[in-house]
């Protein structure tokens, strides 16, 4: 299979059938944590939309949807401390099974907030699927409870991250090449 974007590309860190084997082993557990239950999947938007919706494929509990949109970054390259929720739930959580899912844990400043956000809504339980962490970069300790790989303080793509909008198409996860991004504003993958 020919990979988009090559040339921008330095190393792929996991490929399409590791993805898919992750996924599905990541839906079996979350499957059997939930048994019996009925999970509300919060999917982060933008980059977690492709893991969401192949995680929702995975699991065989029954699942509702919602999505947040959620900002904390004033300039591209250093976090402003400033949460902002730019698109709220539909639905009610309260006294259901919320389990967010996001595309990478970075600093984890976004995703503690986002936590405690959804726990002020009183639900039955709130915990974390997240593709991605670095935990090199974590400010915080966030909790993720099912989590598909630990990436390397690198610019990666693929799988829903992107760079100014791109590469989020790749089905691999990869290393972004140093050129390709650099500047002083370098937006963080978020």
């Amino acid at each position: 299979m020919t990979i988009q974007y090559r040339d921008d590309l330095d190393t792929i860190l996991y490929t399409e059938d590791d993805i898919t084997r992750r996924v599905a082993e990541l839906g079996a557990q979350i499957s059997a944590d939930y048994d019996g239950k009925e999970i509300v999947l919060v999917g982060v938007l933008n980059g977690a939309v492709i893991f969401l919706s192949d995680l929702m494929r995975a699991i065989t509990v029954p699942v509702a949807m919602d999505l947040v949109a959620i900002s904390s970054y004033g300039s591209y390259s250093s976090t402003s401390g400033v949460v902002r929720i730019m698109k709220d739930l539909d639905q009610s959580v309260e006294s259901k099974h919320v389990l967010i899912v996001e595309d990478i844990v970075d600093t984890g400043l976004t995703l503690n907030y986002l936590v405690e956000y959804m726990r002020s809504r009183n639900p039955a339980s709130v915990k974390v699927a997240a593709m991605l962490s670095k935990p090199s970069r974590h400010k915080v300790k966030a909790q993720v409870e099912y989590l598909g790989f630990t990436v390397p303080d690198a610019f990666v793509v693929g799988y829903g991250l992107d760079y100014a909008q791109r590469y989020r198409n790749l089905t691999c996860i990869a290393v972004l090449k140093p050129e390709i991004y650099a500047g002083p504003d370098t937006p963080p993958n978020l």
